[in-house]
């Protein structure tokens, strides 16, 4: 196999979920490019130490600038807050780096234009992290789609609820809060969590037309972390909008930190002529398929396990019955990046797919705050 050198940008829980990708791949996958763990860069030298170590990267740097400029480097990792993908991808771009970015691609809509044309320009290899495409209940729901099983489409419904912020004495910013600081995150739910419904809304489902929102930031104060100052908070701690898809079917997005009793319950359901589809990431190994057409008195709702060795990826895996779980998405994700290398064709979500997600976050965020309907300049 051909050595394809990695450098990481970050060492918290997305920069641990990509490592473990990188080092898992090679064992499930034939693969004709094995990934090594080059160089690992973060702002804080200690603990960037104590994570190579802990990964075995065989470098570290205390600047991103560094690894991007290391000749060694292949393909830069961008695993880091929302407000240094713009930087980072740019500088990797007209290095002539491969580049694979976390969601959302940046923290707004002009920055997420700067980083496709940097690639375009380049003409570099892309990818971005929305890793709810490569579960394999999801993947196979895109099969069943593409095959006409649902017919025309009628409805898509999604929310993502957490409840993590609910609290007053949160503050925000700093390592672990920043998806609470603007300045870092660049938005809200809208941003974070309901990027992920919309990327996987417009893989399965088509192109969204235009939109009306409605947001809301239910605490406006909070302590910096790094001022120690209480500064208003301009995230939205909820946000839930209307949506027309290009194909003609209507859809409900919501999402949420103070659905309390929740920590990650990410569904979607779709209603077509023919049939339905439901999805749980709490239950993210099956998929709930209703046929119209099957026969009247055995017509309804079936729970499809999808462990088998003809499901999507899941030949890689164990025997069937046994299912896989989050961080298996990570290590598909990166399968397919590495077979698309190979093949000369990189499969999405790719920077100018994530772009179509910037557009729709954009709109969304204008529609509330306009409370009118806004076009997603499709």
């Amino acid at each position: 196999m051909k050595k394809l050198n990695i450098g990481l940008v970050g060492y918290g829980f997305m920069a641990r979920a990509h490592s473990n990708a990188y080092l898992s791949v090679g064992q499930f996958f034939e693969l004709k490019y094995q990934p090594v763990l080059k160089a690992v860069a973060a702002r804080d030298p200690a603990k960037v130490k104590q994570f190579a170590h802990k990964w075995g990267y065989e470098s570290h740097y205390a600047d991103w600038k560094q690894l991007v400029e290391d000749p060694a480097i292949d393909v830069v990792d961008i695993a880091s807050p929302n407000d240094t993908h713009a930087e980072i991808a740019i500088a990797a771009a007209q290095a002539g780096k491969m580049i694979l970015c976390e969601k959302p691609l940046a923290r707004n809509l002009p920055e997420a234009k700067q980083m496709v044309e940097a690639v375009e320009r380049a003409g570099v290899a892309n990818m971005v992290w929305y890793n709810y495409r490569r579960v394999p209940a999801v993947t196979f729901a895109k099969q069943l789609i593409d095959e006409g099983r649902l017919g025309q489409i009628f409805h898509y419904r999604a929310k993502f609820l957490q409840d993590w912020t609910i609290s007053k004495d949160l503050p925000q910013g700093g390592q672990a809060l920043w998806r609470l600081d603007a300045a870092v995150a660049g938005s809200g739910v809208t941003g974070d969590l309901l990027a992920h419904c919309i990327d996987t809304a417009l893989w399965l489902n088509g192109p969204i037309q235009k939109v009306t929102a409605m947001t809301e930031t239910f605490i406006k104060e909070r302590t910096h972390q790094q001022t120690g100052k209480v500064s208003p908070v301009k995230i939205d701690d909820a946000s839930a909008f209307l949506a027309r898809f290009q194909n003609g079917s209507l859809a409900t997005f919501e999402a949420t930190r103070y659905a309390r009793g929740h920590k990650a319950l990410y569904t979607f359901e779709i209603n077509g002529e023919n049939g339905s589809l439901f999805w749980d990431l709490h239950d993210l190994h099956r998929l709930q398929f209703f046929d119209y057409r099957d026969a009247g008195n055995l017509r309804g709702w079936r729970s499809i396990h999808v462990t088998d060795a003809d499901h999507p990826y899941m030949k890689h895996w164990w025997v069937p019955g046994l299912q896989i779980g989050y961080e298996h998405t990570f290590v598909h994700q990166v399968a397919d990046f590495l077979n698309g290398l190979a093949a000369g064709k990189i499969p999405g979500p790719s920077f100018s797919d994530a772009l179509a997600t910037e557009r729709v976050v954009d709109a969304v965020l204008k529609s509330a705050q306009s409370e009118v309907w806004q076009n997603c300049d499709v």
